[in-house]
């Protein structure tokens, strides 16, 4: 896999990448071919999993780079950090109570953000987007983090970071299909809305390689930005709403941990 990307720029390697995160949202989406309804056990363990690869994704592919990037460049680590990761919460935070979203399984008066009056499939595509925006600023960010050269910075952390995101975005492409489905919408537009929340990936991916090609020094910040942002997306969403069901937690709570197993073996194996 290593060998196969090397052949191509960075930019062409971060659409490589995002293309796969946004084709395992489709596949996520595809489940509504086959049913109506998934086990709530089973969706729950799936977003906890995807909580879990999101964590450490956040922490052995960005943060921790990112800070030895800062020592390497000079710079003082632990500010380099704060400063990057605070400002990706604060970004999430701020997106969140402006772009108007909702979160599956809430009624359509429960949307957050701008009130509006847009549809509630169009209000459910938009919350899984805003997920989307960070998780592709990452790997567009990972892989503009190789082409400087750094140490700390490796293709094989690069492409472990987008199998990671790719993994926990099949059940968030089934949180907006299923909902849709069930309600009484059809299976192609279910499977289409589902999909659609995934495109925004290969546009934050090459907006993030490019932002780093351009300005190389920030890219400590950079690392640590989209660290924080993801960090704000589990705690405000992916692990509440994974155990709203209390029975469940315990299911949870170990699918969160194995998906954190899953992503850290990835990225000490590869990277």
């Amino acid at each position: 896999m290593v060998e196969f990307m090397q052949q191509f720029s960075p930019i062409t390697q971060v659409l490589i990448a995002t293309f796969f995160t946004w084709g395992v949202t489709a596949a996520g989406a595809a489940l509504v071919f086959f049913a109506k309804v998934v086990n709530q056990k089973l969706m729950d363990s799936m977003l906890g999993f995807a909580a879990g690869v999101m964590i450490a994704a956040s922490f052995w592919s960005l943060l921790a780079p990112g800070i030895e990037m800062a020592q390497q460049m000079g710079q003082i680590p632990w500010l380099t950090a704060t400063i990057g990761f605070m400002g990706g919460g604060i970004f999430m935070r701020l997106t969140d109570r402006l772009l108007p979203h909702l979160h599956p399984g809430l009624a359509t008066d429960q949307s957050e953000g701008i009130k509006t009056s847009w549809q509630r499939s169009t209000l459910l595509v938009l919350a899984i987007t805003l997920h989307n925006i960070p998780e592709g600023l990452a790997v567009g960010v990972a892989f503009g983090a190789v082409m400087v050269g750094l140490p700390s910075a490796t293709l094989g952390g690069a492409i472990a970071l987008a199998i990671g995101i790719g993994l926990q975005n099949f059940p968030e492409g089934t949180a907006v299909s299923m909902p849709l489905r069930r309600e009484g919408m059809g299976q192609k537009k279910s499977f289409m809305l589902g999909q659609a929340s995934g495109m925004v990936e290969p546009v934050a991916g090459v907006v993030g390689v490019l932002f780093v090609m351009q300005m190389q020094s920030i890219l400590p910040y950079a690392l640590c930005f989209a660290a924080g942002a993801m960090i704000f997306v589990v705690v405000e969403e992916l692990i509440p709403e994974s155990q709203r069901i209390a029975a469940n937690i315990d299911l949870v709570t170990m699918a969160t941990m194995t998906g954190f197993s899953v992503m850290m073996i990835l990225d000490v194996a590869l990277g």
